[in-house]
């Protein structure tokens, strides 16, 4: 079979529908590959992921059965080609150390994800995109020039189709218009598990508190400033003789590696939104 899909779905929860979806498949000429679905009890939402395999119908095809088959359901769904890498926009200010590691699983075939440009308030990377042959777009930020860095921002984003924005140590505050324009397409990394060690010098100010453990938490962007939908959290365990320099150190090993498995399940379209959680099939 030559063409594999990815199918995402949410709906309220009722008897028979993975029945139905592995029947619909079936009757389309689909093989299913990998399944996982979750019943959230408290809402009542039944979401599922399937993977699977067709050379009956094309994509828009399937899409035109799918909606008909979906209605009754009352389905949010979406249909991806596993052929599509997902087009990408980096964005970061002057710590490169996410940004590095992610053009690097870019460049290695590690993440599904086609890079199409990288923007910054900052002209610190640009010789690190080049290397990588990414086209870099320098855009500066003041409070009276905001608004038009991010319609210029916006407008790149859009002209690159971007289905993905990685705010991969972007320190600028996005505005509500800006955070609603990328709803469920933006992550943003952040240097702790949230709450705690909001604000600058995060891990200046877990030293002072003398934590046992240092971590990272992405999550997607959203007008509420660092309360959006939790993809990935880990910790690193530190003690007493480690110095601001080691915490700072090892506390960037573990935002890059969080960011990387953030990005990593979105692209391959393992995480889905459920009010203000989501529901990731790793």
């Amino acid at each position: 079979m030559n063409h594999a899909y990815i199918l995402t779905l949410s709906c309220p929860d009722r008897m028979g529908i993975v029945y139905a979806v592995s029947g619909f498949l079936m009757k389309n000429g689909g093989n299913i590959e990998e399944a996982a679905q979750y019943n959230d009890s408290d809402t009542g939402l039944f979401f599922m992921r399937v993977q699977f395999a067709c050379d009956q119908l094309d994509h828009p095809q399937l899409k035109s059965e799918l909606a008909a088959f979906a209605a009754p359901f009352q389905m949010n769904w979406k249909l991806h080609s596993t052929q599509d890498a997902m087009r990408t926009v980096l964005m970061v200010s002057r710590d490169g150390h996410c940004l590095n590691d992610l053009l690097f699983r870019f460049k290695s075939g590690l993440l599904p994800i086609d890079v199409r440009a990288i923007i910054s308030n900052h002209r610190d990377f640009y010789q690190l995109a080049a290397s990588y042959n990414v086209p870099f777009h320098h855009i500066t930020v003041s409070a009276e020039t905001k608004a038009q860095a991010e319609a210029r921002q916006l407008e790149i984003i859009e002209s690159e189709g971007a289905e993905l924005v990685v705010l991969a140590r972007y320190m600028q505050v996005l505005s509500n218009d800006m955070c609603k324009n990328l709803s469920g397409r933006a992550i943003n990394i952040h240097h702790s598990m949230l709450p705690s060690f909001k604000g600058a010098k995060p891990y200046h100010q877990a030293h002072e508190r003398g934590v046992k453990v240092i971590g990272a938490t992405a999550h997607y962007v959203t007008p509420d400033l660092d309360e959006g939908p939790i993809i990935e959290q880990d910790v690193t365990r530190v003690d007493h003789k480690e110095t601001v320099e080691h915490l700072t150190a090892r506390g960037k090993d573990t935002e890059s590696r969080v960011l990387a498995r953030a990005v990593k399940w979105h692209s391959e379209h393992r995480v889905l939104l459920n009010g203000h959680k989501t529901v990731i099939f790793k």
